[in-house]
Formats: C-alpha cells, structure tokens, sequence
C-alpha cells in the first residue's frame, strides 16, 4: 500500500463519522493520505466537487454513504449513486478514470469495513497511478 495514495472521503456526520473515528480510535491503519470531509448527507455531494478534488490532486475521492439509514431523504443512496455516476461521466470525458471514486455504505460501528474498503481502494489508486 502506498502512503503518499491521497484520498479524499466525503463522510457523513450522523452515519459514517463515528464508524470512521471508531475506526481511529481502534488504531486501525490505513493510509495518512486519507483526508475525511464531514457532510450532512451523501445526495448533497456535488459531482463538481468529486471532479475538482481530483483534478486539483487526489487520487481519488470515497464516499461514505448512509446507505439506507438516511435520516434526511428516504432515496438518499438513489441520489449519491446517481451523482457519483455524474462525476465519473465527467471524469471519464476528461480522459481521467472514472475508476478514481468509490461510494459504499459505512455505518456507525463500520470500523473495520470502512478499513478494509480504503485500504483496498487505496491499494487500486497506487496501482493505477504508477
């Protein structure tokens, strides 16, 4: 695993969050490349913002969704995954790989999961960029 791998995570506050500190606070490593924005929910993440933190220098960008524990929107996980689809056709007619963000599911006591999915994804991105 590379730890110069830069990878932006849009988490959600009320969902994903306390997985991902539960995640620090068990010392579970992954990579200090990792930099985590808190959000309300994932559906408000903008494709624009996914694009531009790419093209101004992360590797690639994982959203942590709420999956169906949205307390916001019932068809949250419909709108991020349609945004993130968003960003990845404009990712992909930019002539950069759509391959470069990732959005799954982290739930409050996710710690491990969440673990296990950077840390893949991070393992891809440093694959992919040499």
């Amino acid at each position: 695993m590379s730890d110069t791998t830069r990878v932006l995570v849009f988490s959600t506050n009320t969902i994903s969050d306390p997985g991902i500190d539960l995640a620090g606070s068990r010392h579970l490593h992954y990579s200090p490349g990792v930099v985590v924005i808190s959000v309300p929910c994932a559906s408000g993440i903008k494709p624009s913002w996914i694009v531009h933190a790419i093209e101004t220098g992360f590797d690639g960008v994982f959203i942590a969704s709420d999956g169906d524990e949205c307390s916001y929107l019932t068809n949250c996980s419909a709108r991020s995954a349609a945004n993130v689809q968003k960003a990845q056709e404009t990712l992909q007619e930019r002539g950069i790989s759509p391959k470069r963000v990732r959005m799954a599911a982290v739930c409050s006591v996710c710690a491990e999961p969440f673990q296990k999915q950077i840390s893949e994804f991070v393992d891809e991105l440093a694959k992919a960029v040499v």
